[in-house]
């Protein structure tokens, strides 16, 4: 079928839209990652944009030679392994029950879970609560407060329910158990949501640090987002740099701070292009039907 005039004005338009904002994007990763590439001399001159200028690794070796930002990097890659293991448990654990028809008080648990992600307590509130628990200070409080988002739990539980209820009776005929059929059926037709979910968990705690700045005291368990916040500050990036005398000469803030910036994104962008695939299969489930 031909395109009308219209409708090729149209598509020009969105894709003319669409790298506009890719190029939006795409440009201040662009010139952040050629800053933290680009010799001291260039930088102060403003000479670099898309390009490094005079390629210097020092910004890099000043990054990964200071002993608190590598231990703040391992911390916060464990912290978003287990965090991302455990909010998917849970989020399994309270969707597949909440997708079945015949679950007694399914409406009134469903709208107590509702109720909080548009409600919460307060910074305060929240604040004195975990106080009271004890775990300021602790490894557990980067997890637990957030260990189930009900937005993802929605996404499961909207995905478990779009399963065909055949699969199951023809488990629980063979004698399998809820569990059984959850671990060895329903699981395992479920990679590319569970991959979905999983990055949702995984990037929300690597980008947080709000928790972190009011939970967390101790400098070993700062977060690299923490650290980060940190060392944007000119104090701190001049300490950085002074902890490796032989590099104090060849770098200056700017490039410091841009290479804190790339190296915070290392572990992403290593991970991510593993899921993609599954990432995008999950995000388009239920987009189109029939």
């Amino acid at each position: 079928m031909r395109e009308s005039r219209s409708d090729r004005l149209f598509k020009a338009f969105t894709i003319f839209i669409v790298l506009l904002i890719t190029a939006s994007c795409l440009f201040p990763f662009l010139y952040i990652v050629s800053v933290s590439f680009s010799n001291k001399t260039a930088v102060m001159r403003s000479e670099v944009f898309l390009w490094p200028v005079d390629i210097d690794f020092s910004a890099y070796k000043s990054v990964f030679g200071n002993r608190s930002l590598m231990t703040s990097m391992w911390f916060t890659i464990g912290l978003t392994v287990v965090h991302t293991v455990i909010c998917v448990v849970m989020t399994v654990l309270c969707a597949y029950p909440l997708s079945k028809p015949d679950l007694k008080m399914k409406a009134p648990l469903l709208l107590f879970i509702l109720f909080t992600m548009y409600f919460s307590g307060g910074m305060i509130p929240g604040y004195l609560n975990i106080k009271e628990l004890g775990l300021l200070d602790s490894f557990w409080v980067l997890i637990l407060p957030g260990c189930l988002s009900t937005y993802n739990m929605i996404l499961m539980k909207s995905f478990f329910q779009a399963m065909p209820r055949e699969i199951e009776e023809s488990a629980y005929v063979d004698g399998a158990n809820d569990a059984v059929v959850l671990v060895k059926i329903i699981l395992p037709l479920s990679k590319a949501m569970l991959a979905t979910i999983a990055l949702f968990y995984a990037v929300g705690r690597w980008n947080g640090f709000m928790d972190a700045l009011l939970y967390i005291n101790d400098g070993d368990m700062y977060t690299i987002q923490l650290r980060l916040r940190q060392l944007i500050q000119s104090s701190q990036v001049s300490t950085l740099i002074e902890d490796i005398p032989e590099m104090k000469e060849d770098v200056i803030a700017e490039t410091v701070k841009a290479a804190c910036l790339v190296f915070s994104m290392i572990p992403v962008m290593v991970i991510y292009p593993w899921l993609q695939k599954y990432f995008v299969k999950g995000v388009m489930i239920g987009s189109v039907k029939g």
